[in-house]
């Protein structure tokens, strides 16, 4: 029968299609490249999403987060992006958790609750806790490196994490996971060298915070707030989200 998955179904088979039905992905970090993520997920047919993020939209998440436009300004991004998601398959289980996740924080969740996981965190210290967790766990995970301060989308690649090279985020992750004895991580990383962001005061969050009323974790506490785009963020969300795809269907295997 003719629904909104069929183009999707021509590629992947009736199997295929059930199996992402079937599945449950949780998404920590819905954000630049989280948002791209989870729509790719839904519009793949995903039917079960979990959505994890403690922050709400910001006026300058716009230039590169899905959800972010003047009107979902100040919303909960966990919110914005569970209607979003109904909006496109009404049918997905869509949880939300409003949450930031950490150290203190990993016990609120059950990872092998998951078929997969999907790291688009960016804080180095939660990735690294969810990443170990999901080891320990034996859950499929996929982590996403730096995306900010990059303007080429060409230069994303899929690589294991001991397979990376130039990526500043990549080379600390690289020594933290092997001194916590992960053998292995698939990831999204760009070759591209890192540019260094102008400095500008009157464009600086640090000088000029406008984080909405219930914000916890606001760019003035940060060492340096990145330059971003439209294109690497999202490029680098619906990458992630074809290898989850991809894996979850089998197809990856094929190849």
């Amino acid at each position: 029968m003719l629904n909104e998955f069929s183009r999707t179904q021509l590629l992947i088979g009736k199997e295929g299609m059930e199996r992402l039905k079937n599945a449950t992905v949780a998404v920590f970090g819905i954000g630049g490249v989280g948002t791209f993520t989870a729509e790719a997920l839904a519009r793949s047919g995903v039917g079960g999403l979990v959505l994890v993020d403690d922050d709400r939209v910001c006026l300058t998440n716009i230039n590169r987060q899905l959800i972010a436009t003047h009107r979902t300004v100040g919303k909960k991004k966990v919110e914005v992006m569970k209607e979003r998601i109904l909006d496109i398959n009404p049918h997905c289980q869509v949880e939300t958790r409003e949450s930031f996740y950490s150290a203190e924080t990993a016990a609120d969740f059950e990872l092998t609750l998951y078929d997969y996981v999907v790291d688009a965190i960016d804080t180095v210290s939660s990735k690294l806790v969810l990443i170990e967790e999901a080891a320990f766990a034996g859950v499929p995970i996929i982590s996403c490196m730096g995306a900010g301060n990059k303007l080429d989308p060409t230069m994303l690649e899929v690589a294991d994490i001991y397979e990376t090279s130039v990526c500043p985020l990549a080379r600390v992750m690289r020594k933290e996971l092997r001194a916590r004895g992960v053998k292995a991580l698939k990831v999204v990383y760009s070759k591209e060298e890192v540019i260094t962001p102008l400095e500008d005061e009157e464009l600086s969050c640090k000088y000029n915070c406008v984080c909405p009323p219930g914000t916890t974790r606001k760019c003035t506490v940060r060492r340096q707030v990145p330059g971003s785009t439209s294109f690497v963020p999202s490029v680098a969300g619906l990458i992630l989200a074809a290898e989850v795809v991809k894996d979850l269907t089998g197809l990856n295997k094929k190849r």
